[in-house]
């Protein structure tokens, strides 16, 4: 529900909070801290007067610091996971604690997510057909009908969705801060939140202290380029040179994935799958292109990551129940929180990044799905494109702090490279072996001291640091 009646814009009320925390991600023991639950109304729209009012959520862990410093919020990813989900993950305790001995730390939850009102997560599924191979027209034709009927529904809620982009949010953190009473704060920011962050420095300057930027997403970076991901590939095939039983069943890592999606274009495989709803068994048909988008959409996951030579080797011989379960999941699957789409879909893509990605699909080997069905369904959702200033290069004078991981998938170290000299006080750190995920990286004791020793000013001189990488053995 949004506020109106006899409420203001800059509105705070804080109230205790007890967070729980699955300590070490099993479900069973938990860990409890105390904090405060903070809640504040931000317009909807500021571009228009007679704008609704909606309410901004947050956690704030308190400072232990007798004078700490200013507060870091934290900006997460997705877009759509709101932060109150990392208050309640075990792999962030530790980093929170060593960050609260120097500052309060604030877990946001941006517009339409998690405990702020509204949320916008949407009803519908995919309901993709299952009795046939995915192709590109079709997922594209289906997932729009699917967020044209998403869109309309939240219409009719009054939802004004021009009213959720990065440009709306950087001004509710500014917003925050004011709320709070402090001059300045700091960010970290990954993945999606990175690219939130580097909007928040870009309009508010001269309120951030410090910026931990993670993850990168720049201005430009919200459809990725496909030759991003096969340069990971050809990384991958590399550290299979580390494993010698891998190498000899695949002494090319490229040469077997396209083998496999080449069988898939020319003959579709039909697999039994469990639909754990209903009970069921249920027939799944998969093709090349249903291969690809899973993928794809793997190659942030370091689990996957780990798998991918083991599951590629095994559908070489016959085994596709891995890729149909995957597919059926998908197909089936939950179509997300509106303001995932209204974001992405507002930062938008230059003319001359989607001639690159188009230029580039032909000679890869996942082509251009990565972020399939975006930009193609951003026609759905009003397409608010916030323009070619909102992804022009960045120029600050502001500490900023770049995280990397060699293995990422989705946002590759290049992505700095990018932005980087903008950036006058900017440096770069590159964790061997980490992959597209905020909680291993903060999990590794180097790293989290390289972030508590920049928030605290101190020069940075060994900004090295690595995550152990090995692949899952091939199944005897």
């Amino acid at each position: 529900m949004r506020q109106t009646a006899g409420a203001s814009a800059g509105q705070l009320t804080l109230m205790p909070y007890i967070v729980k925390t699955d300590l070490f991600g099993a479900g069973t023991e938990q860990f409890r801290y105390e904090a405060e639950l903070g809640r504040l109304l931000v317009p909807e729209n500021r571009r228009k007067a007679d704008t609704s009012l909606i309410e901004l959520a947050f956690i704030r862990i308190k400072s232990t610091a007798a004078h700490p410093g200013p507060p870091l919020v934290v900006l997460t990813g997705g877009p759509g996971v709101p932060g109150s989900e990392w208050a309640r993950f075990g792999s962030f305790v530790p980093w929170f604690q060593e960050i609260q001995s120097l500052c309060d730390v604030i877990l946001l939850d941006q517009r339409g997510t998690g405990l702020s009102n509204p949320r916008l997560d949407c009803l519908e599924r995919w309901m993709l057909p299952l009795d046939q191979p995915g192709d590109r027209e079709s997922f594209l034709r289906i997932t729009t009908e699917r967020c044209l009927g998403a869109a309309a529904f939240w219409q009719r809620k009054g939802i004004d969705l021009a009213g959720y982009t990065s440009w709306e949010s950087a001004d509710d953190i500014d917003a925050l801060r004011r709320a709070l009473g402090v001059d300045e704060i700091c960010l970290y920011g990954a993945s999606y939140g990175s690219h939130l962050a580097l909007a928040t420095l870009r309009r508010h300057e001269a309120h951030i202290a410090r910026a931990i930027v993670a993850l990168v997403e720049g201005p430009d970076h919200t459809i990725k380029l496909p030759s991003s991901v096969e340069r990971l590939l050809r990384t991958l095939d590399r550290h299979l040179d580390a494993d010698p039983r891998l190498k000899e069943a695949i002494p090319d890592l490229l040469a077997l994935m396209r083998l496999v999606m080449n069988r898939l274009h020319e003959q579709p495989v039909e697999v039994g799958v469990l639909d754990k709803r209903s009970g069921e068994q249920v027939r799944v048909v998969c093709g090349k292109f249903d291969l690809q988008l899973i993928t794809a959409r793997g190659l942030g996951d370091q689990s996957f990551l780990q798998q991918l030579p083991r599951l590629y080797y095994a559908m070489s011989r016959g085994d596709f129940s891995w890729l149909a379960e995957e597919v059926f999941r998908l197909r089936t699957g939950w179509i997300g929180n509106a303001m995932s789409y209204c974001m992405d879909c507002a930062s938008g893509i230059s003319p001359a990044r989607m001639e690159q990605v188009q230029r580039e699909a032909g000679q890869s080997l996942l082509e251009d799905v990565m972020d399939l069905p975006f930009p193609y369904v951003c026609s759905a959702w009003g397409n608010a494109d916030l323009g070619a200033q909102f992804r022009s290069p960045i120029a600050t004078d502001v500490p900023v702090l770049f995280v990397s991981g060699s293995l990422d998938g989705r946002t590759p170290p290049e992505n700095v490279l990018d932005i980087l000299p903008g950036f006058t006080r900017g440096q770069h750190i590159i964790v061997e072996g980490g992959t597209h995920s905020s909680s291993k990286l903060v999990s590794v004791p180097k790293v989290r001291a390289i972030l508590a020793a920049f928030l605290r000013g101190e020069p940075m001189t060994d900004i090295s640091a690595s995550i152990p990488f090995t692949f899952t053995p091939l199944e005897e």
